[in-house]
C-alpha cells in the first residue's frame, strides 16, 4: 500500500526511512537530509503491513514541473517491486497535478531503475553528499 501524504502527516514515518537508509547506510551527513522543500512536497510512503518500508516525494518546481527525490526503501524489501509502487505514484501524482516534466538528481547506481521508467539521462556525472549523481528527466504525455 502506498500514502501519499504532506510533511506534516509523513514526516516521522518519512524521515525514519531516510535517516536508515542515506544517513545510516550510505553515510550522508545529518543536516543535508531535511531540506526547504519538504513541507511543499507530496511524500509517498510504502506500507507493508503495519510497517513503512519505503518513502519517496514530489516537489511542484512551477505549474508544469516537478522534481522526485529521497527515494529510499529499507534494505529487506529492497528488490521486491516497492520503490517502482512509490515511483509510479509519484508519477501519477504529477500527472494528475497536470505536471508536462519530471526531473530526479538519480545516484549513478540507481540509473537503469529510473530508466526502466522512461528517464533519460541527462548532462555529466557530479558529487551530490559524496555520492556520484546524474540528472534525469521524463516527459509526461500531456492530458486533455
Amino acid at each position: 500500500m502506498i500514502l501519499i501524504q504532506t510533511w506534516q502527516e509523513a514526516s516521522k514515518q518519512a524521515y525514519a526511512i531516510r535517516q536508515t537508509v542515506f544517513i545510516e547506510e550510505q553515510g550522508i551527513p545529518k543536516e543535508l537530509e531535511l531540506d526547504e522543500f519538504d513541507p511543499i512536497a507530496w511524500h509517498a510512503l510504502a506500507f507493508w503491513e503495519d510497517q513503512c518500508i519505503g518513502t519517496g516525494r514530489l516537489v511542484a518546481v512551477n505549474q508544469n514541473a516537478g522534481q522526485i527525490g529521497r527515494m529510499a526503501v529499507l534494505a529487506d524489501f529492497r528488490g521486491q517491486g516497492f520503490g517502482k509502487a512509490i515511483l509510479i505514484q509519484l508519477i501519477d501524482l504529477a500527472a494528475n497535478q497536470g505536471m508536462s516534466t519530471l526531473t530526479l538528481h538519480a545516484q549513478v547506481s540507481a540509473i537503469p531503475f529510473y530508466e526502466k521508467f522512461g528517464f533519460m539521462a541527462q548532462g555529466s556525472i557530479y558529487e551530490e553528499a559524496g555520492i556520484p549523481h546524474r540528472n534525469m528527466i521524463l516527459l509526461l504525455p500531456i492530458s486533455s
